[in-house]
């Protein structure tokens, strides 16, 4: 055939792509953000079984969540979260807003047969906790899942200590510590936003910050937290009030003072149902840290250390080594063989804190695709709820020990 000849074939279609998973996500601040990026990214990452579609996301503000919808990359907006989980083209419902939310979209959005993430902590009480729960499991018969977005699990390295502790390179553990860092209400004159009332946040540095360490002692361990004893405190009583908040949470101060009704610091020791002791600090209040969650834990046989703000790495001690040679060394977690690197950068080149919502997206849609319960799952949630009630009740009761009830076994 002549070169300049035209073919009467028509190109090959290209090859189907997998399968849409729509999602709609409610709220659209902070958690709003760092998850559409996670969602944005997956599929150009990670060989994914289904792609996910941002569909819509909801607020109450119809200009802010218009203008977030175009920012963040979402075709549609809506005003009413009902109507967000409603829609055909949501198969998941991603929760992004303040803790007394939480159980009433979680439970809308499983009862209409639609996956869920929510973020954590993933309610304000044990009881709402446990009706998501019991969702949960009505909605698991059903082939829905649902997952409560603990994202520091996600972190390389750290995913990578689960992985030294499963396999024995501590042995039979014996200490755990655990911080969590911050100091952005320092400032007295700080506003009084709703992570400040206890209606629409539950706790202030206990359910913000604690929760996430609670959840990685026990992830880490692969134990439960047994009982607790604790103090809390609010050492600044009083702040600016806001106005109506606009959208994203926002506000104008209006002048007046209202009650802080949360913690602004807690610490406690707890067991774990080995016997190994844990140590926990969380505050909002630790001038000149902005987001320091550290930890180091002690077996028998070795140590892990990791600070969130040198997040690709990780501090390991055998102590199996001869004496001559023994003591900390830094593992940098970019290699091939580490969690979640594989489809990211050759080694040596780091990731950062976007990056665990997208490693949350990517085992999330894993584990719909297979039909496998996720983790975190509300269960385990759940379990983290129990132990803030306990260090809550601690706290209340000047209470030397408060037992942490065991979780119930699930009933078909």
């Amino acid at each position: 055939m002549d070169r300049t000849e035209q073919s009467d074939t028509p190109p090959a279609a290209p090859p189907p792509g997998p399968p849409e998973l729509g999602v709609g996500m409610v709220g659209y601040a902070f958690m709003g953000a760092a998850h559409s990026q996670g969602w944005r990214t997956v599929s150009h990452v990670f060989d994914l079984p289904l792609r996910p579609v941002l569909a819509a996301v909801a607020g109450r503000d119809r200009s802010a969540v218009h203008t977030a919808a175009a920012r963040l990359g979402w075709a549609a907006a809506e005003t009413d979260w009902r109507a967000l989980v409603t829609r055909d083209d949501v198969h998941l419902v991603d929760i992004c807003t303040p803790g007394d939310l939480h159980a009433e979209i979680a439970v809308a959005a499983l009862d209409a047969g639609k996956h869920v993430l929510c973020e954590k902590p993933l309610a304000n009480s044990v009881a709402q906790a446990e009706e998501m729960c019991a969702a949960a499991a009505r909605a698991r018969r059903r082939g829905t899942v649902a997952m409560v977005g603990f994202n520091y699990r996600r972190i390389p390295a750290v995913a990578h200590a689960r992985r030294l502790i499963a396999e024995g390179h501590v042995g039979t553990l014996r200490h755990l510590r655990f911080t969590y860092l911050q100091d952005w209400l320092v400032d007295p004159g700080a506003p009084l936003t709703w992570r400040l009332q206890r209606e629409h946040a539950g706790s202030g540095a206990l359910g913000d910050l604690g929760a996430h360490i609670v959840d990685l002692a026990q992830y880490l361990s692969g134990e439960r937290i047994t009982e607790v004893s604790a103090l809390t405190e609010t050492f600044v009583r009083e702040r600016p009030q806001l106005a109506v908040a606009t959208g994203g949470g926002r506000g104008i101060p209006s002048g007046g003072l209202g009650p802080v009704t949360v913690d602004d610091a807690t610490l406690f020791n707890g067991r774990l149902a080995s016997g190994a002791l844990a140590s926990f600090e969380a505050t909002r209040m630790a001038t000149g840290r902005k987001n320091a969650l550290r930890f180091e834990i002690n077996g028998e046989r070795g140590s892990l250390a990791f600070d969130l703000e040198r997040l690709n790495e990780l501090s390991f001690h055998d102590h199996t080594d001869p004496s001559s040679r023994a003591g900390f060394r830094r593992v940098l977690v970019t290699e091939p063989d580490h969690p979640y690197l594989r489809a990211w950068w050759p080694p040596g080149h780091a990731l950062g804190y976007e990056h665990t919502f997208t490693h949350q997206a990517h085992d999330l849609i894993e584990a719909i695709a297979r039909g496998t319960e996720p983790e975190p799952s509300f269960a385990d949630g759940l379990q983290v709820q129990r132990v803030l009630a306990a260090v809550e009740e601690s706290a209340r009761e000047n209470a030397a020990l408060v037992p942490v009830p065991a979780p119930v076994p699930a009933v078909d």
